[in-house]
């Protein structure tokens, strides 16, 4: 099960929600490898000085290059973990309670196009999307945007022009494969939400 989106999206809310519904094992893109991610304090990592300076110093066009080729660096390790998790699934039940046969991999990384080619049996996606202005209100909220100086949010605002460049982005690739994506902005709770991510990707009865 892949949930794909770009940040703020409830991505990971929803995954493990969904995870846990399912059974399954939950990773995260992110975890993977290192990049420059929020530019401000999170409840498990507090951003090394580079990271502001990576956002208040880099065009958009310099931050989406270098979030590509980050991306591009990590499909091997994507399609592995898809291909793994595939394969261990078709192999068969859980030899006992504590197997996690199936995999719910999320993240930013995750690219359309990317996964229509792997074409691996067994596999899902669902992709997820907000407005310019959800997406605006999640990240000053969750960073105290309106609290801080000028100074200190021009790296708040080089990550949120960097999200919605990607998320248009994103969504044109699932629009031209003939996918939808789903709107998490619309007041649903997460487990609403998860509840519509498994009923997506549920078996439909031919």
């Amino acid at each position: 099960m892949l949930i794909g989106g770009t940040s703020n999206t409830g991505k990971s809310t929803v995954a493990r929600l969904v995870a846990d519904r399912l059974g399954f094992e939950l990773v995260a893109t992110d975890r993977l490898a290192r990049h420059p991610g929020r530019p401000w304090p999170q409840p498990d990592w507090i951003p090394p000085p580079h990271v502001a300076e990576h956002y208040r110093t880099l065009s958009l066009d310099e931050l989406i290059a270098a979030m590509l080729e980050h991306h591009r660096r990590l499909r091997p390790r994507i399609a592995e973990l898809i291909t793994g998790a595939a394969s261990r699934t078709s192999a068969g039940p859980a030899r006992s309670s504590v197997d996690r046969p199936g995999l719910v991999l999320e993240g930013s990384a995750l690219w359309p196009a990317d996964i229509a080619a792997l074409d691996v049996a067994g596999t899902a996606a669902v992709w997820l999307g907000a407005s310019e202005e959800v997406l605006t209100a999640r990240m000053h909220a969750a960073s105290g945007y309106h609290r801080l100086p000028a100074d200190d949010r021009l790296p708040i605002d080089g990550f949120l022009a960097r999200s919605l460049r990607h998320q248009t982005m994103l969504l044109d690739s699932v629009s031209r494969l003939g996918s939808e994506h789903l709107d998490t902005g619309d007041g649903r709770p997460p487990e609403a939400l998860a509840e519509t991510v498994l009923a997506a990707v549920a078996p439909h009865p031919s």
